[in-house]
């Protein structure tokens, strides 16, 4: 919900030209308790909010993680929720209502009593914000007068792990979250997601998650093996797997980007270790087996 800020203040803290006095100061933080501690921490690089107007959610990144993603509510109209990337600028508790006099914590404030003010504009923090509400069922649609709303339970788990200047992204897009993140620059690490393989017209779909990262999928390399009769072993004394499908025989070290084929190194893109299972690239299945593969990113099929 778009809300008015207090009459007279601009960006540096100042009114109308003139620095505030100490105990104006003292008595404004005592008015929205949280703003002193907020002001005095600063978000890392690895802090970043997400929202994405097209599904009402957002998504809280944090050391390279999407660690938890919310229902919001968001502006009625299209225009009225600002797009682009922000910066939360402003926390609050409480605050106040001004348009209709509710004080804040009132169960009929429509703020609910946490606010994440956002630098928009040149509003600091203090037209636009993350916020509670009250009203829950509002949540998931299109109803705010431009900001966007939280479950109260959320706004309460999401208010003490956000730091000031903590980058937040605004946009209306098919991408999911953490693609939205990566095409602004943020790594968040891989996606595990439910795959399958067709092989022979018929759907397996696969005991362990496939993995995208970095737009590349990757897929479990014993359970592949195993669905193309192959078998795996380990070289003696060296730590390599040793892996034959069909006429192929190819010598893979973990975690490395070579192997060799039938004698012949080839270059491929580096394995990885996910939870405790090797995955490999799914485009070295050509160079390694010369299998031939069609990735459906839609239905999360490798038909081979």
């Amino acid at each position: 919900m778009k809300e008015q800020g207090t009459a007279g203040f601009n960006r540096t803290g100042k009114l109308l030209g003139i620095k505030l006095p100490l105990v104006f100061l003292l008595l404004f933080t005592a008015c929205f308790p949280g703003m002193a501690s907020a002001a005095a921490g600063a978000a890392t690089s690895s802090d970043l909010i997400v929202v994405n107007k097209k599904t009402n959610t957002l998504g809280f990144f944090s050391g390279g993680r999407l660690e938890k993603v919310f229902p919001v509510a968001t502006g009625k109209t299209k225009n009225l929720t600002p797009e682009g990337t922000f910066r939360m600028v402003l926390k609050a508790k409480n605050r106040p209502y001004y348009k209709d006099n509710i004080p804040g914590g009132d169960p009929a404030n429509p703020l609910g009593d946490r606010w994440l003010g956002l630098e928009v504009n040149g509003t600091y923090g203090t037209t636009y914000a993350i916020h509670g509400n009250n009203n829950e069922a509002s949540i998931g649609k299109y109803v705010s007068a431009g900001c966007i709303r939280m479950h109260n339970d959320d706004i309460h788990w999401l208010y003490p792990k956000v730091a000031k200047n903590t980058p937040v992204i605004i946009t209306t897009s098919s991408l999911d979250l953490k693609s939205i993140a990566a095409k602004h620059g943020y790594s968040a690490g891989p996606t595990m997601l439910a795959g399958a393989f067709i092989v022979d017209g018929e759907t397996v779909k696969a005991k362990d998650a496939f993995v995208l990262d970095n737009s590349r999928v990757y897929v479990p390399l014993r359970e592949t093996v195993a669905l193309l009769g192959g078998s795996l072993t380990k070289e003696p004394g060296t730590g390599s797997l040793v892996i034959r499908i069909g006429d192929y025989t190819a010598v893979h070290k973990p975690l490395s980007g070579t192997a060799k084929v039938n004698g012949k190194e080839v270059t491929i893109l580096t394995s990885q270790n996910i939870n405790g299972r090797l995955y490999i690239p799914l485009s070295s299945l050509t160079p390694l087996f010369g299998i031939t593969f069609t990735w459906n990113p839609k239905d999360g099929t490798v038909k081979l």
